[in-house]
């Protein structure tokens, strides 16, 4: 939204005042995370029950005036959106779906977009579900609870209870692994050994793999015994690898998926490999495949598979990649979405109970993050990014690459790791010879990141070839920020202080040169308000004339 729209938002936000769905503070700059999340918690659960799409919580408005008094809270962009992150390690489900910054007349106003609660999934903060009473912040309620849980549990395949099943059809050893992932999720507010004093029935409600104690289909999957899997037919569970080209094999996997997942990977083929030839730049070794990305992939077929289609979950390793196939379309939103962050939080799932169940077991760290993460973490590695074939309806394919396409992309990694991520993926569809958007065409041509003509167009190898040698590498290589603080303190060692411009003298020439003007702005920017969070250094002058020194414990 612009600062137009922003403006009439806040406006009516106002005139209507709050409610359960909308929460007004001044926001002092040591307000904690630890209350935001509770307040979103609160607003997205009470957003679920009402039937909104979204909340708000708004900083830099006195509650008893209801004037615009400003907010001093996180006044660095960088900081700012990082509250997402901060927010989504205590949920593990959901964060803010974005964060404004109205520069009001009457001072700067900071609006939390909160997404509604997914139907059938409350969202808890540590542990916690949170509601509202009016204006007062409280516990959800149990009928408030059961009445989001309810939503979904009529029609979610993976809630239903398993009947005849007790717990001696759960792993012994999945069921101490699951005790261990719990304790690790929930480390800040209950200890290990009090996770391992409860009894199996106590944990196994608590980490919603049960329902009152009765076993659900959820159960079964993630913890039964292999031999349990039979009562859960005729809806097969089971994982096939299969070993495609020169060399052929397969095996199945089944049930505890908590345990097998991990197996799975083990029989996958992960070599060491050269991504890029020893003339043509400094050797960068990396695994075949990265074992975070293999896991996330595999556990978002576990929990998003439409078990009612009776199929089963394949992986199938080739040469060169490695194929994921599940039954079952997606429910919410388009895979490109939730890579590029246009979209960040399904508003549902096919498999609420299941999902939240592998969410507190820790095997989904991120629920809608997941597919970004993949991205992330391929681009991270300079290889080409996943594909997602959603063409069948009824099914989704998912392909994660095992070599580089063209050199020139991987070359481009490796020189602008700055890169947007939307950029990223354009790039990554010429490499492959896809179409892109006539925008990103233009914005690519500007940015002399591609080459040639409608449709044939590649990587731009003069921006390539400037990784061809060796000095051209150092050159442009990013350094990390620990290098570039180290020459900023041993200057203020020196000379006592710096202004701006003084340390824009020292770093700009040793930043890399694949970056713009403005990354490199941005970059020293970035770093001084890290190293000032930090305690590093201080300002001693006005923010329009800063003067950088050392924090006296540093000076010393």
């Amino acid at each position: 939204m612009d600062q137009a729209a922003l403006t009439s938002l806040l406006a009516q936000l106002i005139a209507h005042w709050e409610d359960e769905v909308v929460e007004f503070k001044r926001g002092k700059d040591s307000y904690s995370v630890s209350d935001l999340g509770k307040y979103l918690s609160a607003l997205a659960n009470e957003a679920n029950l009402r039937g909104k799409d979204r909340a708000w919580i708004v900083f830099g408005v006195d509650n008893k005036t209801r004037q615009v008094v400003g907010t001093t809270y996180k006044e660095s962009s960088e900081h700012l959106q990082a509250t997402k992150k901060q927010v989504l390690d205590g949920t593990s489900s959901i964060t803010f779906r974005d964060i404004h910054e109205l520069l009001h007349p009457d001072g700067r106003v900071i609006l939390f977009e909160v997404p509604a609660a997914p139907r059938g999934m409350p969202i808890n903060w540590s542990g916690h579900a949170y509601g509202r009473a009016g204006e007062s912040l409280t516990a959800l309620p149990p009928d408030k609870l059961d009445e989001i849980r309810n939503q979904t549990i009529a029609t979610d395949w993976t809630a239903q209870v398993v009947e005849g099943a007790t717990l001696a059809d759960l792993d012994p050893k999945a069921i101490s692994v699951a005790r261990e992932r719990f304790a690790e999720k929930h480390a800040r507010r209950v200890s290990s050994e009090e996770v391992a004093g409860w009894s199996d029935a106590t944990f196994l409600d608590r980490a919603k793999v049960t329902q009152n104690g009765a076993i659900t289909r959820a159960g079964l999957l993630l913890l039964g015994k292999m031999e349990a899997a039979g009562k859960l037919s005729p809806h097969p569970a089971e994982i096939t690898w299969s070993l495609r080209g020169e060399e052929q094999a397969y095996e199945h996997f089944y049930p505890p998926f908590l345990l097998t997942s991990s197996e799975v990977f083990a029989r996958i083929r992960n070599v060491q490999i050269r991504i890029l030839p020893q003339d043509q730049l400094l050797a960068h070794e990396v695994s075949k495949y990265d074992q975070s990305v293999v896991l996330e992939a595999l556990h978002n077929c576990i929990a998003h598979q439409d078990y009612t289609r009776n199929g089963r979950i394949v992986v199938t390793e080739y040469l060169d990649r490695l194929t994921f196939e599940s039954e079952g379309g997606f429910v919410d939103g388009e895979p490109t979405d939730y890579a590029t962050g246009a979209r960040s939080t399904p508003r549902r799932y096919r498999n609420s109970w299941l999902v939240q169940a592998m969410a507190e077991l820790n095997m989904i760290d991120q629920m809608g993050y997941g597919i970004q993460r993949i991205y992330e973490a391929q681009r991270r590695r300079f290889f080409p990014l996943p594909d997602y074939d959603v063409k069948d309806p009824t099914a989704v394919s998912l392909t994660i690459h095992g070599r580089v396409v063209d050199p020139a992309y991987s070359r481009l990694l490796m020189q602008q790791t700055e890169l947007d991520l939307v950029d990223v993926v354009n790039l990554d569809r010429v490499q492959k010879k896809l179409p892109i958007t006539d925008d990103a065409i233009k914005h690519l041509r500007r940015r002399k990141l591609i080459e040639g003509r409608k449709p044939n167009f590649h990587v731009s190898a003069t921006v390539a070839a400037a990784t061809a040698t060796m000095a051209d590498y150092v050159r442009t290589r990013a350094q990390d920020d620990e290098f570039y603080a180290k020459l900023l303190t041993d200057y203020l060692g020196g000379a006592g202080r710096a202004t701006r411009r003084e340390v824009d003298q020292l770093l700009l020439d040793k930043l890399s040169d694949a970056l713009t003007p403005e990354q490199r702005t941005k970059k020293i920017a970035n770093l001084l308000t890290k190293l000032r969070r930090q305690g590093v250094i201080v300002n001693k002058g006005p923010r329009a004339a800063p003067q950088w020194m050392l924090a006296e414990r540093n000076a010393r």
